[in-house]
């Protein structure tokens, strides 16, 4: 079973392509990659078609990263198919739980910024677009932050204390409790 995730900014150049291809490096790492699906999207259609702002793949392949992106706008009806939604502010969770269809659609809906350290902003992830690239490196030291908290609870999801290698997942398997 896959688990998809959706990251979601305003109008999918800056902040949303930035995480999607931290996680997906992220989850290749790990070795989740056929187990976690990654995506993008925006909460405008600004920049429907085009691809991620030059300062973002500059930031990006800079430090490694790797993205092939088309700008899109996030749809209502994507709720059905995606496990979470990551806001990458709170404009953005506001938005799109009010978007979602039922009270289970919204709970979907979380902030990127929660699974990291919470910085001077507390767990927004500001918005670059406006500013020089020194907004972008920050970006993506936050998104890569929260990343790491991203990961383990998206591992703890797909595999599960039952799916894990070792004495407790043995134990979960067998239905014991340490």
């Amino acid at each position: 079973m896959v688990y998809r995730v959706c990251f979601v900014c305003t109008g999918n150049i800056c902040r949303s392509p930035m995480a999607e291809a931290v996680f997906r490096a992220r989850v290749t790492d790990a070795g989740l990659d056929g187990l976690v699906e990654i995506d993008s999207a925006g909460t405008g259609a600004w920049h429907v078609g085009e691809d991620a702002d030059p300062r973002t793949l500059s930031v990006l392949a800079e430090n490694g990263y790797t993205l092939t992106h088309a700008a899109r706008v996030f749809e209502r009806s994507w709720f059905a198919r995606l496990d979470l939604v990551l806001a990458l502010d709170g404009g953005h969770l506001r938005d799109l739980r009010r978007l979602a269809p039922t009270d289970e659609d919204a709970r979907k809906v979380r902030l990127l910024g929660s699974y990291g350290p919470a910085g001077a902003d507390g767990p927004d992830v500001p918005d670059p677009y406006y500013g020089g690239r020194e907004g972008f490196e920050e970006c993506l030291q936050r998104v890569e932050e929260a990343s790491a908290g991203l990961l383990a609870a998206v591992r703890d999801h797909v595999e599960g204390p039952d799916r894990r290698p070792g004495p407790a997942g043995r134990a979960a398997a067998e239905g014991h409790t340490a």
